[in-house]
This record gives C-alpha cells, structure tokens and sequence, in this order.
C-alpha cells in the first residue's frame, strides 16, 4: 500500500531526477565539432575562423545550437594520436583535420567519430578513403592533388628563374605523401633538364640544418613541398630562407605572405569554408562515406614583388598576368 507521503518521496526523487537530467541536457543535445590543428592557435586562427563562418552561413551558431572543441599539436607530430583521443573522449560528433598528419591520426584513433577532411593533400594517395566517389568508412571532405602541384610549381619556378639547374625539394619524412611529392619534384626536374636535390626536416628543430644542407649541396633555388609543418612554421623558415638568398617557392600563399618568392597551390581557408557543408549535412543525418571526397579546383598563384627585388629577380610578365595576387 502506498501512502500519500510515499507518493510524495517518488514524486521529489522523480522531480530530482528530472532537474538533474535536464541540467545535463544542453550540453548533451548541443552537437560538438572537434577541430584538430597540426599548428598553434596564432598559425590556424584564420582557418578556423573560416571554417565557423561557413557553419554560420548554414545556420549553425556558436554557444547556441553548435559547440566547438579545438585542440592544438604545436607542430608536434607525436601529440596528433594524444589530441585525437582527447576529442574522442570530450566527446564530439565530428573532427576536422586539415593536415594528412591529422587525419592519419585521427583515423588510427577511431573508425566511427565521423572525419571531415578541409583540404588534405591525396586523400586516396594517402590510404584515408578508398576513393574519391565512394569513400567508404568514416572519413570524408577536400583534398587536393598537392603532388602533382609540384611539378607546376617547379614550373613556374623555371619560367622566372630559367638560369637555375640545381633544385633543392624540401620533404617532411613523417607525411604520407612525401614520397609521392619528391617523385612529383624528380619527375618535373628531368624534363625541364634539372637536378632534383633532397632535403628533409622533419620537425621544427630540423630546419636549420636543412638549410645548412640546402647551401652544402650548392643549390639555386628551393622548393617547399605543401606541409602542415612547414605553414605552421612559416615565419621561421622564411628567415632561416632568407639567409641563403636563394629564390624559394611554395605551395602555400601563407608562406609567400610570410617573405617566400611566389606559391602556387590551393586557398586552404577556402577548403575550410567549404568543409563546413560536410560537417553540415553529416550532422543532419548523413553517413561520411556515402559523401564523395571532392578535389580543390581553385587554385592559386602568388607573387612577392618585394622579395623578387630584394633577390634581384626580374619577374616576367607572362607570369604576372596569370598571377591571382601580386604583393608589392
């Protein structure tokens, strides 16, 4: 037999009950966006910013229906595998990586956290999707064919410095991709008649001595290959570039920005705009392998005036009229 006070006590324990849940409501129907950064807060602040106002453009606002959690390696590769677990554990809906480092960690972390690539190079090259149209699994988003932007890159280097023979081709060994970047660079070299030079720095530690073994090999001119390593650390490596005096080219405006001689390569905030409607559509329901991967299609050519001028290089006008910027 119940009596009125029994009635009373379960109905205090439910009404307890309900206010406990309910404080925990907001956070939990709230859906997380985990956004996984190979650099530090100052290198990657613009692409996130990008990537926010892409949600925001389709109705996601932060602190209302959507909630952010970034974490940051610093230029670490070892601290990838920790910070992916670190967003699996908070947890999130969705990560999203825009380095193949980032994403090989995120991936070897889990199998079932959906993964939003915003412009990692060769997503297929890179063993992250099966393919572009039918990527299968648990990944999906940009990627762009940065391997075969070296050869272009080494290109154009060659148009505006056709002196040069000797090409130093800067490789980070921890990047899936490095070997398919320095076959890339090998490749364009021998058809225009150039000697290809290998040069790695693997870590930021490492870029001093990767410029001392630039000079040691006496060559004409670099190529940086596109690294999340070598944008986060864009500063640094122009200086120690600078020292050289060599004309130094990248596939990133950031690094030409930065004091670099020209870039060609895709606008990674562009990527992580776009990468927002992936996020989008999978935090309405979508599965990311049934989303096929697509290819950056805008691609850009960047110029430094400044640094051609301090390098005594007279840039021809064919390649400033294709130029997208021109940076006095």
């Amino acid at each position: 037999m119940i009596t009125r006070r029994g009635v009373l006590r379960v109905g205090g324990i439910g009404l307890l009950l309900a206010q406990r849940v309910s404080r925990g409501q907001p956070g939990a129907t709230i859906p997380r966006v985990g956004l996984m950064a190979f650099g530090s807060a100052s290198t990657s602040v613009h692409l996130w910013q990008a990537f926010k106002e892409g949600m925001e453009d389709l109705g996601w606002l932060e602190g209302k229906n959507i909630e952010y959690r970034s974490v940051y390696a610093n230029g670490d590769v070892d601290r990838l595998g920790a910070l992916a677990a670190e967003l699996i554990g908070h947890p999130v809906d969705v990560i999203v990586v825009g380095s193949s480092q980032s994403a090989r960690a995120a991936h070897r972390a889990t199998k079932t956290v959906p993964i939003v690539l915003a412009g990692v190079g060769n997503a297929v090259g890179a063993g992250l999707v099966a393919s572009l149209a039918k990527p299968g699994g648990n990944i999906t988003g940009f990627t762009s064919q940065q391997d075969e932007v070296v050869g272009k890159l080494i290109g154009i280097l060659h148009e505006v410095a056709p002196g040069v023979r000797r090409i130093a081709i800067l490789l980070n060994e921890s990047s899936p991709l490095h070997a398919a970047y320095w076959a890339g660079g090998q490749a364009a070299c021998t058809a225009l008649g150039l000697v290809a030079l290998r040069v790695v720095a693997n870590t930021p530690s490492q870029l001093g001595t990767a410029v001392g073994e630039i000079v040691r090999q006496r060559s004409q001119a670099v190529v940086v290959t596109s690294d999340s390593m070598y944008f986060t650390e864009r500063a640094k490596l122009q200086e120690l570039m600078g020292t050289t005096r060599l004309p130094a080219v990248y596939a990133v405006r950031d690094n030409v920005v930065a004091g670099g001689l020209l870039g060609y390569g895709y606008d990674p905030a562009g990527n992580y705009r776009n990468a927002a409607r992936y996020a989008d559509k999978i935090l309405k329901g979508a599965k990311p392998g049934d989303l096929p991967v697509e290819q950056s299609t805008k691609f850009e050519l960047v110029i430094n005036l400044k640094t051609a001028r301090v390098l005594g290089l007279a840039i021809p006008q064919s390649v400033l009229l294709r130029a997208d910027e021109v940076i006095q």
